[in-house]
């Protein structure tokens, strides 16, 4: 057997990659910092995330939201996925 070649991508190009099955992009204040909020159907979604609102999992496949900061670099890194009810609800939150 061959080996398989490496796919080398340059970080930057990750981090500016659009989100498969992404919506359009707005921005709401979060802790008193602007965020970008991009609402997925969750049809692309093949993986499971953790939601920082309830700290409980995102089904793969269910709709849902990834937030990143508006100011600063926002790479792949600071993205968060949330449960719609949970970012919908992110005031009422206690820290």
């Amino acid at each position: 057997m061959g080996r398989v070649p490496r796919a080398n991508r340059r970080r930057r190009d990750l981090e500016s990659r659009p989100l498969a099955g992404s919506g359009e992009v707005g921005t709401e204040v979060h802790a008193g910092r602007p965020w970008h909020v991009r609402r997925l159907t969750g049809a692309s979604s093949s993986r499971e995330y953790r939601c920082p609102g309830c700290h409980q999992g995102i089904v793969a496949g269910t709709p849902h939201v990834v937030v990143w900061p508006a100011q600063g670099v926002g790479g792949i890194d600071e993205r968060r996925h949330w449960h719609t009810r949970c970012w919908a609800a992110r005031h009422a939150a206690r820290p």
